[in-house]
């Protein structure tokens, strides 16, 4: 890879991971439904004007609007309102790469390979670290209620994924400007009826230009710039060179809560993310381990 796509690549796994404390800061003023609508509108409108729509089943593009936004963003959000910390968010929904898989292999009718059961039981020993650490307070580190959103926010995404992988190559910023018309419906009317029409309005007319840059962010840097470069690299380069540097996703994700949020990391954060991104290592170099070891270059 190209120094200048390399470049490319740490910069959207490093807005993905300092995104979460920008979610955070946003959630400071807006409704965590209401946040996810305003995102996923401001990253339809006005791009669904000025771009094709792509050649894509509008039931794939409303499949995928909806398990990324309300399954995928909208529990995220809601969890990290009160129930889980920026930086463990950041760790908790990688776990999305093991769902991915699972529907994957549950659609094909595969089994495991051995290399990626050992990254599972690592990648779900982090998972318990951070179980047995969860309480009953809203705003502490983790409560089962954040725990349970976030693995739920990953099932959504892995839905995404699964979506996705099923269109082929298409105009990435097109597919994603018009699926996040889809979003934005089924948000507001979460919205409405769990935080309320006074709520909603409140929020609306006194949030800040911080909370606007953290909406508009969400739909410029995190949405279009993120997946549009991921994207545009994944189709120029083989999936094995882009998608390491997602490691570092919850890397930058830890990092910036502690030092941006003063979150801090115990040992056993530290621990847990040891144990997920050692599972998230062994998924995505396993087989090529294997092959070293067995005297076969992959």
């Amino acid at each position: 890879m190209p120094a200048s796509h390399l470049l490319l690549a740490l910069a959207v796994v490093f807005v993905w991971g300092t995104n979460f404390v920008v979610i955070k800061l946003g959630l400071h003023e807006l409704p965590p439904f209401l946040f996810a609508a305003m995102r996923f509108l401001l990253s339809a409108v006005p791009l669904v004007f000025l771009l094709k729509r792509p050649a894509v089943p509008w039931s794939k593009l409303a499949a995928f609007g909806v398990l990324l936004g309300v399954g995928q963003f909208g529990l995220l959000f809601l969890a990290m309102q009160h129930d889980i910390s920026p930086g463990l968010a950041s760790l908790v929904i990688q776990s999305q790469v093991f769902f991915t898989i699972g529907l994957a292999r549950w659609q094909r009718g595969e089994r495991l390979r051995r290399e990626q059961g050992v990254a599972l039981a690592l990648a779900l020993a982090g998972i318990a670290v951070i179980a047995v650490h969860v309480t009953g307070v809203p705003g502490a580190a983790v409560t089962a209620t954040g725990l349970a959103l976030v693995l739920g926010a990953a099932l959504g995404w892995a839905g995404a994924n699964t979506v996705a992988r099923s269109v082929g190559r298409v105009d990435v910023l097109a597919f994603m400007a018009w699926s996040s018309l889809f979003a934005v419906p089924p948000l507001f009317a979460l919205s409405a009826a769990v935080e309320g029409p006074a709520l909603m309005s409140q929020a609306l007319t006194e949030a800040s230009w911080v909370a606007w840059a953290a909406v508009l962010w969400q739909a410029v840097g995190n949405t279009l710039f993120g997946y549009g470069v991921w994207n545009w690299l994944l189709a120029r380069h083989p999936a094995a060179v882009v998608t390491p540097s997602a490691l570092l996703v919850p890397v930058f994700g830890m990092g910036a809560a502690s030092l941006l949020a003063g979150e801090t990391l115990p040992a056993w954060k530290l621990l847990a993310a040891a144990l997920v991104m050692t599972g998230l290592a062994i998924n995505l170099f396993g087989d090529r381990l294997l092959q070293l070891l067995r005297g076969r270059p992959g």
